[in-house]
């Protein structure tokens, strides 16, 4: 079962991949779903924590201002197999502060960031997919709070018929109203689903309702699901083993899970005892276990 289910979904997702159908922005109404991004940016309610500032004027919790700014885009061989190599381009900036982020020159503006406008990032683009990119991974830090401005590099990128498919690689706390406009042009969602409870949320990414913003999302994505867990030292029972639990009651048909070991203390989480180490073999295999027996599709 857990085998065929592995092997329909990634057959699926290379299908998406290798363009043997155009990738949802081509099809959009991009013109419309730009005006109604603009207009929630000019209240800012992008992400679950609704600053409810005017971004065009101020900056919100994330620190983004109202143009693009990257720390870095190159060819990315370490993603998940079916997306490499994947165009990885990555926004400065974050609406979460985890204290064990491995991003977090970039999600808490250590580095400047580099401005870049939206016909040249789709430019770029442009040149990274005749190099063999499969797909355009949008990551960070976070990129929901330059939703408005991807949606002007797609618009470029039809302009340009660059028919690659778009990956959106986020912590999936954005609003419903921005997981409406992503339904139109996302191909494929690459969500973190970090924590079983709002507690060590609270805790860990000081962050607000994060298990009902982010079930809530994970419900309503129309595009592929390639659910991302990474287990953390002494969070099994609290939250690894209720996630891969509400996954099996809700999406086991319709997505796959990467599990993930590459944890490393880093940042402020040396402040924190529970967390300030790697995890052991016998943590993974328990979450392993328990997918397995729960007929859950993982990647290996």
């Amino acid at each position: 079962m857990i085998e065929y289910c592995i092997e329909k979904n990634i057959e699926n997702y290379i299908s998406i991949l290798r363009h043997k159908k155009n990738p949802k922005f081509f099809s959009a109404e991009l013109e419309k779903l730009l005006e109604e991004a603009k207009e929630i940016l000019s209240s800012c309610e992008l992400c679950e924590r609704k600053c409810k500032i005017d971004r065009n004027k101020t900056k919100g919790f994330c620190r983004a201002p109202n143009k693009i700014m990257i720390s870095s885009e190159f060819l990315h061989y370490g993603e998940e197999s079916f997306l490499v190599p994947s165009h990885t381009i990555f926004f400065m900036g974050c609406n979460f502060h985890c204290v064990y982020c491995q991003n977090w020159a970039i999600s808490n503006w250590i580095e400047e960031g580099i401005e870049i406008s939206p016909r040249e990032l789709a430019i770029i683009i442009r040149n990274r997919f005749r190099e063999g990119a499969k797909n355009v991974n949008f990551v960070g830090g976070e990129p929901t709070p330059y939703l408005p401005f991807i949606l002007e590099i797609l618009k470029n990128l039809r302009e340009l018929k660059i028919n690659i498919p778009i990956v959106w690689n986020s912590n999936f706390y954005m609003s419903r109203k921005a997981m409406e406009i992503l339904n139109e042009v996302v191909d494929l969602f690459l969500p973190d689903f970090k924590y079983g409870n709002n507690s060590c949320a609270r805790s860990l990414s000081k962050v607000e309702k994060y298990f009902e913003v982010v079930t809530r999302n994970l419900k309503l994505a129309k595009g592929d699901l390639c659910i991302r867990h990474l287990i953390l030292p002494n969070h099994i029972g609290c939250c690894s083993h209720k996630i891969i639990k509400w996954i099996a009651r809700n999406l086991k048909e319709r997505c796959i899970v990467n599990i993930m070991d590459q944890y490393y203390p880093t940042f402020e989480s040396y402040n924190y005892e529970e967390i300030n180490r790697r995890i052991t073999t016998e943590e993974y295999d328990k979450v392993v276990e328990l997918a397995n027996r729960l007929n859950i599709c993982i990647l290996k």
